[in-house]
């Protein structure tokens, strides 16, 4: 593999996310809630962000195919990992997100390797992440208490569909990552 096609823009965006995951984890070690939901939430909106300049100066690569997924599971489960382990975010509704989470990891690794064909993600799963990676710091920062509960209520509000919309595009993409793998194995 060529370093070009894996040092593009998207990428470097994607590996700096990675390597902010630590600070996070930091900032919730140190009971600093307000400081670790901002930064949890600029972790989330670098997943639009390289995406967007991926698309938009052409630089989608196989490995940002590759990464990019890995990047933003990744951001979930330390995210909310620590968020839960530090008492700031709801051990049963962290525990339903990962476990849609994992579901879905283990499909597509698993079908991926039995020769599935790549295929784009479907709006209904934008949607549900769009809505978990607001709803994860909001709730998160409304645990601060004082005025930041407003965020709290937002997350809540934000949460539910997200649950659901993430649900339901798990089990639409049963019958895609079938078909994908029919038409991969045939090529």
């Amino acid at each position: 593999m060529r370093w070009r096609s894996i040092l593009t823009w998207p990428n470097v965006i994607t590996l700096v996310r990675l390597a902010m995951l630590p600070t996070y984890v930091s900032l919730m070690a140190a009971d600093r809630v307000v400081a670790a939901s901002w930064y949890f939430g600029l972790l989330a909106a670098t997943d639009w962000v390289d995406g967007y300049v991926a698309r938009r100066f052409n630089q989608v690569s196989e490995f940002g195919k590759v990464i990019d997924p890995v990047a933003d599971r990744t951001v979930f489960f330390v995210g909310i990992g620590a968020a839960m382990y530090y008492g700031f975010f709801p051990a049963w509704t962290g525990i339903l997100i990962l476990v849609r989470e994992v579901s879905i990891a283990i499909l597509m690794v698993g079908a991926t390797a039995l020769g599935m064909e790549r295929f784009p993600v479907t709006a209904m799963g934008k949607k549900a992440t769009f809505g978990l990676l607001c709803a994860v710091p909001w709730i998160t920062l409304g645990t601060a208490g004082g005025w930041w509960r407003i965020f709290s209520v937002m997350g809540w509000t934000a949460i539910v569909p997200a649950l659901g919309y993430s649900y339901l595009s798990f089990f639409q993409y049963l019958p895609t990552v079938r078909a994908h793998m029919s038409s991969g194995r045939g090529s």
